[in-house]
């Protein structure tokens, strides 16, 4: 007798005995119930490259003072746009546009400057206190607000400086609840 013919005489002998056959409805109501279970997929080398890239935080922080210099140039291009001349009835159309014009420049490029600042700073302090602190949680966003704040801030001196870290800590906090990125 060989093996294969073997196994077949097993087969039919188990279909024959009723404690061994299966019930396909039992089985396949067990097989719904189960949940499936993906598999893992590793990551590519170009991904955890990518990955070791964004977590310098030097990169983090210069890709997000020039996101918020682009923030702020075109903030500071449509608030400039809304600016009326004082003497808009004396003024004719042309020196109008004009004025216009050298308004959403001159306010285009002070929010871009300080929409960089704030970006370069807010994500430099909360990259290194978050490295520091080997956490991410809400912590490290109120600390870098308060120093993105008191930054921005310092030159008023030092009571504004505090007013400012602890208005722009606030606000960071309430972004961070609101968004809900720490559960």
């Amino acid at each position: 007798m060989t093996s294969s013919n073997f196994t077949q005489l097993t087969k039919s002998a188990a279909m024959s005995d009723p404690a061994t056959v299966p019930n396909d409805a039992d089985s396949s109501s067990q097989e719904a119930q189960k949940p499936q279970i993906e598999p893992i997929r590793m990551p590519t080398v170009e991904e955890i490259r990518g990955q070791d890239i964004w977590n310098n935080c030097a990169v983090r922080s210069v890709v997000s003072g020039v996101m918020g210099g682009g923030l702020g140039l075109f903030m500071g291009m449509f608030l400039g746009a809304l600016d009326n001349p004082i003497m808009q009835e004396e003024m004719t159309t042309r020196q109008q546009i004009v004025y216009q014009a050298k308004q959403m420049g001159r306010r285009s490029w002070s929010s871009c400057k300080t929409f960089a600042v704030m970006g370069l700073v807010f994500s430099a302090a909360e990259c290194t206190v978050e490295k520091v602190r080997a956490k991410h949680d809400m912590t490290n966003t109120a600390v870098a607000g308060c120093v993105t704040g008191g930054t921005l801030s310092a030159r008023g001196g030092p009571k504004a400086a505090c007013m400012g870290c602890a208005g722009f800590a606030t606000f960071s906090v309430l972004i961070e609840k609101f968004l809900d990125r720490y559960h």
